[in-house]
C-alpha cells in the first residue's frame, strides 16, 4: 500500500473462437450483472501469462488454446473495496484462440456469451473492454 491506496495487478484474456469463418468473443457475466473478460489476479511466483492461463481454465474450462503473439494490451483502472479503500488495478490482457467453444463457467459468474465483434461492442459493460475486442479485432484483420 502506498499513499493510502493498495496496487493490485493482473492478467486475462481477449478470447475468441472461430464458429465456421465467423468470429466470436466470450464474455462473461458477473454476479453483479456486468459483462466482462476472463481475468484474475496475479499470484505469487506467476508471469502474467501463467495468470491469464490459469484465469481461462478456471473461468471457463476450456482448456485447449492457443496465445497470439504481438497481442499484449494493458488498461488500468481504480474502484474501492468494501471499506472504502482505494485500489488502483492493472490488468495485462493477451489474446487467445479457444480450440474449444465448450465453455463451463465458475461459480464467480452467472452467464456466459460467444458474440460476433459488434455484439460483443454492445454487450461489454466496461469501456476498457470494448477497446481490448476493438483492437483485437483489428489485430487479428490486420493478421489474416
Amino acid at each position: 500500500m502506498q499513499g493510502g491506496r493498495v496496487e493490485e495487478r493482473s492478467a486475462g484474456a481477449v478470447l475468441f473462437y472461430n464458429d465456421n469463418g465467423v468470429r466470436k468473443y466470450l464474455l462473461l457475466k458477473h454476479r453483479r450483472g456486468h459483462w466482462d473478460l476472463p481475468k484474475g489476479n496475479i499470484e505469487p511466483g506467476e508471469d502474467p501469462i501463467e495468470t491469464a492461463e490459469r484465469e481461462l481454465i478456471e473461468e471457463t474450462g476450456i482448456r485447449k488454446f492457443k496465445f497470439y503473439d504481438g497481442y499484449r494490451e494493458v488498461i488500468e483502472y481504480y474502484y474501492r473495496r468494501r471499506g472504502g479503500i482505494l485500489v488502483h488495478k492493472r490488468v495485462i490482457f493477451f489474446l487467445v484462440e479457444a480450440l474449444s467453444n465448450d465453455v463451463k463457467i465458475s461459480s464467480e459468474h452467472v452467464d456466459y456469451k460467444w458474440v460476433d465483434y459488434s455484439s460483443a461492442l454492445e454487450l461489454a459493460t466496461f469501456r476498457n473492454t470494448k477497446r481490448l475486442i476493438n483492437r483485437a479485432e483489428s489485430f487479428l484483420s490486420r493478421a489474416k
